[in-house]
This record gives structure tokens, C-alpha cells and sequence, in this order.
């Protein structure tokens, strides 16, 4: 039998090792690659803070899978091939796996903004058992598991807050269509409160469960690396998560709202109006 406690604890630590490794980089010098665009940055951290998450994860689940941010040739130096044959693109719906995030908001970790996270999540069976956001330069590890939801140990849950008016709202998109984007940001701030963006989903999505955030407002498909963990995150500690038609998230939904539940209503309504639509 998988034990899910075992799996979160380990989630845990690799976390931490990982963040750490990424931290002994944070603030100096390094070669800076582009991946996508001019703001999709990777870095020598990303590389070995994975290498030592998968490293950690190994030493107790050998043969599981894993789903990983960072391409698999830096991941684990002489092991690097065993690795490679458990690397897998898409989240296993069956059996024990991984998803791994080593620097989740690269771009402001090249930048010196304390705002990144080392994010590890423990699935069975494509659901997570066990997940951790660990932010390094803050000192702070969000964690998720079987039995509970917390910050730095102590518990935590999503806000009270109901009315939206006083909603503190996130937005998570990048956007080419820099119009819509802005369409997004007015809305929110005349519906829903005030507006922030930090560059990091996990987070942002962390910060969620925690009450700093009323809610968070994605309009674009994201990777499970970015969105897993502080969406499991979320639901234990009492908030909603759909996607934008107001359907259950899944790692393929096309879109993300994540509120705490007291109004969700009112955020996927304002999400309608930005895509020219009416919720139900």
C-alpha cells in the first residue's frame, strides 16, 4: 500500500533541498538562457536545484515518474540516463509520480525579487497527495498534505472575505495580446477589488490558501509545474478551484479561477465579461 504520508513528507524535503541549492545561486552571478520568449528565463540554478530535488526524491522512490520543468540531461550527472526513462510530459493517471518545479518564477529570481518557489508535488494515481511550495528567500514552506494544509507547521486556510468589493485579487496571465491582458487587470479592479500580479503561480496560489489572496484569475492553460501544488494547496484549506467555465481544474483545463469559495460566482463573472462571455 502507497503510503501518502511517507510520500508528503518526502515532498517536503525535497522542497527545502532543492530551495536551498537554488538559494546559494539567488543574488549572484550566472549565464542567463531564454526559452520561449525574452521573459521565459532559465537559469544554472533551475538545473541543479532539479537536479537535487529529483536526487532527494530517489533516494526513497527510485523508479517513479516524474514530470519535471527543466529538460533531463543536467538533472542527476552519472544517473542521468536512469533518470531520463522515468521522465514523462504529461501527468500519470495511474501509479506513483512527481511534479517538480525548481524555481518557479525564475524571472524574478534573475531579477534579485524575493517572489520564487521550489515546488514539489506526490501524486497517486494522477491525485496529489502531498505537495510543497518551499520560497527560499522568504523563509517560507507552504505544504499540503493527506490530513493538513500548512504554512512554516502551523495550519492555514483561505479568507473569510465575502464581500468582493474588498476582494485582493491575483492575475496570473502572460499575455501577448497586452489589450486583453489590461481588459483583465480593469475589471478585476472595478469588480473585484484591488489587483496584484507576482510572477509566480505557486506563489500566488499559496498565498491563496493562506488568505493573502481572496482569489486568483487565470485565462490560459498553465503547466502542471506551475499550478499542481498550490491548487491542491488550496482545496485543503477550504477554497474553490474551476476553471473558467466554473468546471472542476484538472491539469488540462484551459484556464484557472481560484477563489475562497465565499463568492466564487462573482470572479468567474467577471472572468466572463473578459472573454465576451456571460457565466451561468
Amino acid at each position: 500500500m502507497t503510503d501518502v504520508h511517507h510520500r508528503a513528507a518526502i515532498a517536503e524535503r525535497a522542497a527545502r533541498a532543492g530551495g536551498v541549492v537554488a538559494r546559494e545561486r539567488f543574488r549572484g552571478t550566472f549565464e542567463i538562457e531564454t526559452k520561449a520568449d525574452k521573459t521565459d528565463l532559465v537559469t544554472i540554478a533551475d538545473r541543479e536545484a532539479q537536479q537535487q530535488v529529483v536526487a532527494t526524491i530517489r533516494e526513497e522512490f527510485s523508479g517513479d515518474q516524474f514530470v519535471c520543468e527543466e529538460d533531463s540531461p543536467q538533472l542527476a550527472g552519472p544517473e542521468s540516463d536512469a533518470v531520463e526513462e522515468t521522465l514523462v510530459e504529461n501527468v500519470p493517471e495511474s501509479g506513483p509520480a512527481w511534479i517538480v518545479d525548481p524555481i518557479d518564477g525564475t524571472t524574478n529570481f534573475v531579477r534579485g525579487n524575493r517572489t520564487w518557489a521550489t515546488s514539489v508535488t506526490a501524486l497517486v494515481d494522477g491525485e496529489p497527495v502531498g505537495s510543497a511550495n518551499y520560497l527560499p528567500a522568504m523563509g517560507d514552506l507552504y505544504a499540503a498534505g493527506p490530513e493538513s494544509v500548512t504554512r512554516d507547521g502551523k495550519s492555514m486556510r483561505v479568507s473569510e472575505e465575502a464581500d468582493t468589493d474588498a476582494f485582493l485579487v491575483a492575475v496570473v496571465n502572460r499575455w501577448e495580446d497586452a489589450t486583453a491582458f489590461g481588459e483583465l487587470c480593469r475589471i478585476a479592479d472595478e469588480e473585484l477589488g484591488d489587483v496584484r500580479r507576482l510572477g509566480s503561480f505557486q506563489a500566488t496560489l499559496s498565498l491563496l490558501a493562506d488568505g493573502g489572496f481572496d482569489a486568483a484569475v487565470c485565462t490560459q492553460s498553465a503547466n502542471a509545474w506551475d499550478t499542481v501544488a498550490g491548487v491542491h494547496m488550496v482545496r485543503a484549506a477550504g477554497g474553490t478551484v474551476t476553471d473558467v467555465d466554473g468546471d472542476r481544474w484538472t491539469p488540462d483545463s484551459e484556464g484557472m479561477v481560484a477563489s475562497n469559495g465565499a463568492n466564487h460566482g462573482a470572479v468567474l463573472d467577471a472572468v466572463a465579461q473578459v472573454r465576451g462571455e456571460s457565466a451561468d
